[in-house]
Order: structure tokens, then C-alpha cells, then sequence
């Protein structure tokens, strides 16, 4: 067999030399290529259990190893380095320098789970509105007091009661003294009964006379709401379709009977009368100039409904030739009406025949206007007719043509 020559031994050491040093260069690239795909792992994972334990101190010293494990390799790369250069230990140095980021993630996702706590605080407040609306039945309680009576009926008569005392009190302030409350205002400060009528909603045909011209063609509509501590009623004159007047009443139903808070009357504008019951006085949105407050004062709507009242809880406390007086606050003043009963009348209208009982308030001065109530028991003494004359005559006829639940 051919002999193969022999190389010399310097160039086999060199040889060797070179294989060595290829292979510890391939060990020492190896760490410096696999960290940058280790380090995001080790990031997220050491994000994660930050997250879900941060109070335990297992979590920051595991990341802490990690990067003590990481540092280890390179100094086994070092002397490798000396046998080439020094300049190849440099890059090692910023690899530990790397973790830094971990613990700023970890500030940064403590506080999301944080903000989940403030929905449960709205959740706690919402009960408290719940709360406070059982809060305002205490107020309509007091209307339970004055329920010494066996039947809920009563208790509306008791409230009559209270609304007696008031028109007696309010007649002797406004007719002055002298004058008295006429024959049936009984005696001063005693209670009367007193029911008042349930909502409903009243038609009527409307004729008359303003100056040369006829009415024709009106058509009023009175509607009256009530809930047993509140009521609301407004009267409407149309024609066809367009309202040419529209008086409102609102206010409260109390031992005193119908006790209003708001009346407004408005043709082409609108003016508003306010009861202010804590300072006793009936102010006027076109006049500076209030009116005292007497107990038992009516608008001019709601005295018609607080005539009802009291004819319905106790008629015969108010027979024929009898008189009673009742403050009624308008637009721009408050006076004291006198009514006087008159007999008994069979009356015709479009809803029908009725028998009905005849008020009327007599005018004390010369432009006062005369204002004729025609109520008819059947319908719980209601008005059926309503008849206002001004002093130069005009008039304005009201006669029912049908009624219905509002």
C-alpha cells in the first residue's frame, strides 16, 4: 500500500488548533443566538405570574434567578474570549441588562384588576333612590288620621269636616262682621261634611252673547282629575279646532277640602295665580300687589268643584233661601263670593233631563260679574248648566251635553 506523507507537526497542531478554536467559537455564539427567543417568553411568563400573585415573593425571585442563570454562560465564554480577543466579552454585558423591562410590566398590569372595583360602588347606591320613594307615603299618611270612620267613605266626609270650618272662618273674614255667612253657613266653626267628587270629564254646549255677536259654534270640556291627595282640573272653550280659553286649577285634597296651589287663565296670553300657603298670602304674576290667604280660599275653577263637595256631603245643611261665602282668587284679584241657594228646577239639556238645585253668586258691585250653578244630584252634584253674565250685559251659556270618565 502507498504511504501517505506524513504532515508536519506544526501543521497538525495548527490544525488542531483551528478545529478547537471553530468549536469553542460554535459553544460561544450558541448562548448569544438563543437568548433573544428566550426573552420574551421569559417575559410574558414572568408578567403572568406577577399578575395573578402579586404579593407572593416567590415571583420577583424566580425572575431574579433567571437572570443570574442567564449570566452564567457568558462567563464560562469569557476565557474563550482571552484565547482570541477581548473585545468579544463585550456584548455579553447587555443581555443581563435586558431584565430591566420585568419589573416595570409588573406596575403597569397590577393596576388593571384594580379599576374592576368601582361598578360594585354605583350598584350599592342605586337602592338608595328605592329607598327614599317609600319615604313619601309618610306624608300621605297623615290623611290616615282623620279615619276614625267605619268605611272609606267616610274618611273623604271627615275631610269635609275640616273644609266646613274653613269656608265658615274665611265667610266672617270676607263678609266682615255684621254680615255673616247667611242662613245656612251654620253655625261659625263647626264642621260639615264634605265628598268630594271623583275624576271625570264634562261636555258641554256653548252659546251666548259678546257686544252684537252671537255665540255659536263653542264647545267647552271641564276635566276633573283627582288621586285623593292631588288634583288637577282645567276648563276649555273651542272652536272647532282651536282653543280660544283655558283655565287650570292644581292643588291638593286635605282634611280642608280642595286646597289649590296653581290657577291660570289664559286667552292670548297667560296669567297665573299662586297660593302660598306658608306665607298666607295669594300672589298674582300680573300685579305686585299680593292678597291675604283666608282658610277655605278657591279659584275661580276649583270653587265649582269645592260647591259640588259641599252640597254632596250633607245637601240638606244648605236648603233653599240659605247662603254661604267662600274667597276666590281670578287672574289679578282674590274676593269673597257669596253664594245664595235658590229651589229646586227641572232642567233640560242635550245630555237630558235633570233635577238640580240652583247656586248663585250675587254681584256686591256694579261691574261683578253673576255667576249661575245648576248642580244635579244624580251625577253627584255636578253642574250640569253654568251661566256667567258680566255687568254689560254679555253672557256665556254652558249646558251639559255629555260626561264620561276622563
Amino acid at each position: 500500500m502507498p504511504s501517505w506523507p506524513r504532515l508536519p507537526w506544526r501543521s497538525l497542531l495548527g490544525l488542531t488548533m483551528l478545529v478547537a478554536l471553530l468549536h469553542l467559537l460554535l459553544l460561544g455564539w450558541l448562548p448569544m443566538g438563543g437568548e433573544p427567543e428566550a426573552l420574551p417568553l421569559a417575559q410574558r411568563f414572568s408578567t403572568r405570574t406577577i399578575v395573578i400573585a402579586p404579593p407572593a415573593a416567590t415571583g420577583g425571585g424566580a425572575p431574579a434567578a433567571a437572570p443570574a442563570a442567564r449570566a452564567a454562560p457568558p462567563a464560562s465564554a469569557a476565557p474563550t474570549a482571552r484565547l482570541r480577543d477581548k473585545p468579544r466579552p463585550a456584548p455579553p454585558p447587555p443581555r443581563p441588562a435586558v431584565p430591566s423591562p420585568e419589573p416595570a410590566p409588573a406596575p403597569q398590569e397590577a393596576p388593571p384588576p384594580e379599576p374592576v372595583l368601582p361598578p360594585p360602588t354605583p350598584v350599592a347606591e342605586a337602592p338608595m333612590p328605592e329607598a327614599a320613594e317609600p319615604a313619601a307615603p309618610p306624608p300621605a299618611e297623615p290623611a290616615g288620621p282623620p279615619e276614625p270612620a267605619p268605611a272609606a267613605p267616610a274618611a273623604p266626609a271627615e275631610g269635609g269636616q275640616g273644609q266646613a270650618a274653613a269656608p265658615a272662618s274665611g265667610q266672617g273674614r270676607g263678609e266682615g262682621a255684621g254680615t255673616g255667612a247667611g242662613a245656612g253657613a251654620g253655625t261659625p266653626g263647626a264642621r260639615e261634611p264634605l265628598k268630594v267628587p271623583g275624576s271625570v270629564r264634562l261636555d258641554f254646549a256653548v252659546t251666548g252673547q259678546q257686544g252684537m255677536q252671537p255665540m255659536s259654534g263653542v264647545f267647552g270640556e271641564l276635566i276633573w282629575l283627582q288621586d285623593g291627595s292631588s288634583y288637577n282640573a282645567r276648563l276649555a272653550l273651542r272652536v272647532l279646532f282651536r282653543t280660544i280659553r283655558t283655565q287650570t286649577s292644581v292643588g291638593a285634597l286635605s282634611a280642608a277640602g280642595i286646597e289649590p296651589r296653581r290657577f291660570s287663565d289664559a286667552r292670548r296670553s297667560e296669567v297665573a295665580t299662586h297660593f302660598v300657603r306658608e306665607s298666607g298670602q295669594i300672589v298674582f304674576s300680573s300685579t305686585t300687589t299680593p292678597a291675604p290667604l283666608m282658610p277655605g280660599a278657591q279659584d275661580r275653577l276649583s270653587v265649582i268643584l269645592q260647591l259640588a263637595a259641599l252640597m254632596a256631603g250633607d245637601p240638606d245643611r244648605h236648603p233653599p233661601g240659605s247662603s254661604f261665602s267662600i274667597q276666590t282668587a281670578g287672574a289679578r284679584d282674590a274676593e269673597t263670593w257669596r253664594f245664595s241657594v235658590e229651589g229646586e228646577e227641572q232642567l233640560e239639556t242635550p245630555a237630558g233631563s235633570y233635577l238640580t238645585r240652583r247656586l248663585v253668586r250675587l254681584p256686591r258691585k256694579d261691574y261683578d260679574q253673576k255667576i249661575e250653578l245648576w248642580l244635579a244630584p244624580e251625577l253627584g252634584w255636578l253642574p250640569v248648566r253654568i251661566r256667567q253674565t258680566q255687568a254689560n250685559g254679555d253672557f256665556a251659556d254652558m249646558q251639559l251635553r255629555a260626561f264620561a270618565p276622563p
